[in-house]
């Protein structure tokens, strides 16, 4: 049986890149989630991430196809049963990348699963690697920023909390953390 691993974090703090690493190094795969937003430059969808209208989103819910969902910066986000049974299916390692809404719920369904929360050193470097991102507006950024110190206020409820001051650093920190649940 796979053991699922969620991962939540603020916007800009590492998440989507250090899961990214750990699959591609070998440790495990993800289910593709679904969202209304659009795509960013460099994502696929169906591979990212599946890109459905508000509609169809909506659908999804209204016919029980998500086992969780939020709204996030204006964006529903969700995770299929679909998608985490086929990953699950795949792999022995899965990592679910939600935000905390999503975890709490993931956490209420998959009580055995693993919760680890990637958090940035500081509100500051935060704001450095939102700007260097160069994907939002100020004012987008800084709403980012009040989502992100209400976001760190939910870490208290991960089992693990990995800071991501340096990248290579907190990589090897999650890996331990995976490799000693396995």
């Amino acid at each position: 049986m796979s053991k699922l691993f969620i991962i939540s974090a603020p916007s800009g703090a590492g998440k989507t890149s250090l899961v990214g690493a750990l699959i591609n190094d070998g440790h495990g795969g993800r289910p593709v989630t679904h969202t209304t937003r659009l795509p960013r430059p460099s994502e696929c969808d169906g591979v990212d991430y599946h890109f459905v209208s508000e509609a169809d989103f909506n659908k999804m819910v209204e016919n029980g196809e998500l086992l969780e969902h939020a709204t996030v910066f204006g964006s529903m986000y969700g995770t299929s049963r679909k998608a985490l049974e086929r990953a699950m299916s795949f792999h022995d390692t899965v990592f679910l990348v939600i935000d905390w809404q999503g975890a709490e719920r993931m956490r209420e369904l998959y009580p055995d699963s693993i919760s680890i929360f990637i958090a940035p050193p500081s509100i500051e470097v935060l704001r450095k690697r939102l700007t260097n991102r160069g994907q939002d507006s100020s004012s987008v950024i800084e709403r980012r920023l009040r989502e992100a110190v209400r976001d760190m206020r939910h870490a208290r409820n991960f089992e693990h909390v990995v800071v991501n001051q340096d990248f290579n650093e907190a990589f090897m920190c999650l890996l331990k953390v995976i490799q000693n649940d396995d």
